[in-house]
């Protein structure tokens, strides 16, 4: 009995070894030499990722078709802020459309860090890393924009495509462009507003329920605080004058993720680890809200 005990525990351990080697394997393949997460870099207050694959990709395995799928039959529209090659197009993206509560610009640039790194890359990037795991979840998830338009869209066409859609929630994801020394994120709710072509009376209820659980989600993901110059430390901002919202007949608001010219926050949004954890926050979010108001 003994000597049979042992030859079972030497297989189990053999077989071990190589799995345990398998995964370092893949780990290291998929971590960026750019991922501060994968030297340990990341500060402190950022908690350790649930999966060291999902660090650096943003499809994390989906689940057995026999597993519970809580978002089934709802739509989730994603809005990732800006697009790279507005700059091209400047033309196109100046011209003014009506929000109701006054005329602004088709679209803008947006921002970047003092590296380079784009606003609309950073966006872009989060989008798809939550579309992964939105989707994983059992939602229908669709953009406004994948990278596969020369500029824009204007910020009127975005309303209309969640407002087309039908959709239980959208989130327009950005990073900020304020001052060094600004830290922290906040997310943007619709305030009121009819006049004109705008009119978010039945909304604005809904859509701040969607903030809230988006800032509790995305604080505890990423161990970021809400925003230090905006929103009085709450984390939430009410605004008027984006067209994005005025104009949305869904449930919407717009998360500042960071702010991209503040060095420490812009070490965190170049950081594939980071901006993982950044999508959990916006899908989990997003999901507890849906699945609140079941």
């Amino acid at each position: 009995m003994f000597k049979s005990k042992a030859r079972s525990a030497v297989v189990v351990v053999a077989a071990l070894v190589p799995a345990c080697a398998a995964a370092w394997l893949v780990w290291d393949a998929t971590s960026g030499p750019d991922d501060p997460g994968r030297n340990g870099d990341l500060p402190q207050n950022v908690r350790p990722h649930r999966s060291a694959a999902a660090s650096s990709g943003p499809s994390p395995a989906a689940p057995s078709s026999g597993a519970a799928k809580p978002l089934a039959g709802k739509v989730v529209v994603l809005d990732p802020g800006h697009n790279a090659q507005n700059s091209r197009h400047t033309a196109e993206i100046n011209r003014l459309v009506d929000i109701g509560t006054a005329r602004k610009e088709c679209d803008t640039t947006g921002t970047a860090t003092n590296a380079g790194y784009a606003e609309a890359a950073f966006t872009l990037d989060v989008s798809r890393r939550a579309r992964a795991l939105l989707e994983a979840r059992g939602a229908s998830v669709r953009f406004t924009y994948d990278g596969d338009r020369a500029y824009g869209p204007c910020i009127d066409e975005r309303a209309r495509i969640g407002n087309k859609a039908k959709a239980d929630a959208v989130v327009s994801v950005h990073g900020d462009g304020s001052a060094a020394g600004n830290r922290g994120f906040h997310v943007i709710l619709p305030a009121p507003v009819h006049r004109g072509i705008a009119d978010t009376r039945a909304i604005s209820g809904p859509s701040k329920l969607l903030g809230t659980a988006l800032k509790r989600h995305f604080a505890a993901e990423t161990g970021t605080r809400p925003s230090n110059y905006i929103g009085g430390g709450t984390g939430l901002d009410v605004r008027r004058d984006l067209g994005g919202l005025n104009l949305s007949t869904r449930p919407k608001v717009l998360i500042e993720c960071g702010n991209m010219r503040d060095p420490k926050d812009a070490a965190l949004m170049t950081s594939p680890a980071w901006r993982q954890r950044a999508a959990e926050g916006i899908a989990d979010g997003i999901s507890a809200f849906l699945e609140d108001r079941e």
